[in-house]
């Protein structure tokens, strides 16, 4: 392992760049029904087997919620600036509307104390996918309703706890939320309907305009944004079908979120290419929709790579892929941020809210050896600094993820942490790639 000060890159961040984990509450806390919590809709869609790889769940996941000290610990030793985590909506309201739950925002205030204590800011993200089971049943984000009850619940959020957190994010990828809960049905709550799909996402872009209104009502100190999984896409090809294909799937991605929040509209190649499944809009929605923001959160994990072929024509994948299957493509990093400013005049300062790899990591005489993974943190760094070279306002990173947790419909088959999580014993390994994170921010704050 690469352990040295030498980074093979241009090591020089500026003095105030934020250095950060990430997580979010369904992945890591467990405790599903500790002290008051409701269930979610990601605690019913795993009662069926069949919708999670290896027939798991989240009812312990990490077993964060009652061994957060020890894992606040961890990110102490590590030197980092900062934590991004979630808050589960139902463990401080049960049915996702009426009585709060204060044993449930009793867990958060302990947590917050705990990194207050350990010199970590907190950015919290509202919304990471794990919805009220009680807001599902009465139609979920399908339901106009469900984006003024998220509003209901962010005012509560920022009225308790605004002044001790640094930011506060709306959503986490609500292209998830849509395309993979309503789309195809990989993710909670299963549902397999393309019209339905783009109909939630603009509930959820609604979602987020009101819930940044009612959180500015309440004067709170954190800055408030969003977070949003984007990438570039590139043709196969130079043909206009691979061509097209590919300028739609940045539209109806990408572009699908940005527009909205920063222009006010959706972009007219996506609209176009939905037909009759486009969403309803109502009068003034794009009102609502179009709050200033003061960050944009990006993750970023691979490009898109758009073949008409039958079979459609692979990535090159040129530096491999990960566990996931995804294309390891770091370049697509600046070139989406590049992007991302020309096109948006009002965007704010970006953090870079996940990037990581899964990888089949073993511990091995107490030790976990994940080369590939400190080589796609360094690739990414470098082409981080190559976008803030060209001029994008990027002021920190967070590592995705913290802990080995429970990866959606994948359940525990797949490894994102730079922490081993035994999931047996609950026991912590700091693998290589923490100890080389931990020496890169150790390194910054020597230069």
């Amino acid at each position: 392992m690469n352990t040295s000060p030498n980074f093979d890159f241009n090591n020089d961040f500026p003095p105030d760049f934020t250095w950060g984990v990430a997580t979010s509450s369904f992945q890591i806390e467990g405790a599903h029904d500790a002290d008051g919590k409701g269930p979610s809709i990601w605690d019913t869609f795993c009662l069926d087997p069949a919708n999670i790889k290896d027939q798991s769940d989240g009812t312990v996941a990490c077993d964060h919620y009652h061994r957060y000290r020890e894992d606040v610990g961890i990110m102490a030793s590590l030197g980092v600036d900062a934590y991004r985590f979630s808050m589960a909506w139902a463990r401080v309201q049960p049915d996702g509307k009426g009585a709060w739950n204060e044993a449930g925002f009793g867990f958060y205030d302990r947590l917050l104390d705990e990194l207050a204590a350990r010199k970590i800011r907190p950015h919290l993200t509202l919304y990471h996918w794990d919805l009220p089971q009680g807001l599902q049943d009465e139609g979920g984000w399908l339901n106009r309703d469900t984006a003024h009850r998220f509003a209901d619940y962010a005012h509560e959020v920022a009225r308790r706890f605004g002044d001790r957190i640094e930011a506060i994010a709306t959503h986490n990828e609500p292209w998830c939320t849509a395309n993979l809960g309503y789309g195809n049905a990989q993710f909670a709550p299963g549902v397999a309907d393309l019209k339905q799909s783009i109909q939630v996402s603009h509930h959820l872009l609604l979602s987020h305009g009101l819930a940044m209104r009612a959180m500015r009502e309440v004067g709170s100190r954190a800055k408030l944004g969003i977070v949003l999984n984007q990438w570039t896409a590139d043709p196969a090809t130079d043909s206009p079908e691979d061509r097209a294909l590919a300028e739609f799937e940045y539209a109806r991605s990408t572009a699908w979120f940005m527009d909205p929040i920063f222009k006010g509209h959706y972009p007219e190649l996506a609209l176009r290419g939905h037909g009759a499944n486009a969403p309803e809009v109502r009068d003034g929605d794009f009102d609502i929709i179009r709050q200033k923001i003061d960050f944009l959160g990006c993750n970023y994990y691979f490009r898109a790579w758009c073949s008409s072929a039958t079979p459609p024509v692979p990535a090159p994948a040129k530096q491999g892929v990960t566990d996931m299957g995804w294309e390891i493509y770091p370049q697509g990093l600046p070139e989406l941020l590049v992007k991302l400013k020309a096109e948006y005049p009002e965007l704010p300062p970006i953090y870079i809210t996940e990037n990581g790899m899964a990888n089949p990591d073993k511990v091995a005489d107490g030790h976990v050896h994940d080369p590939q993974r400190i080589a796609y943190v360094r690739s990414h760094l470098h082409a981080l600094k190559q976008a803030m070279e060209a001029g994008v306002d990027v002021r920190g990173y967070f590592l995705w993820s913290l802990l080995d947790n429970f990866e959606w419909n994948s359940g525990y088959s797949k490894r994102f942490g730079i922490v081993h999580v035994d999931y047996a014993t609950q026991q912590r390994t700091l693998k290589d790639s923490a100890l080389w994170y931990r020496e890169f921010i150790a390194a910054r704050a020597r230069a």
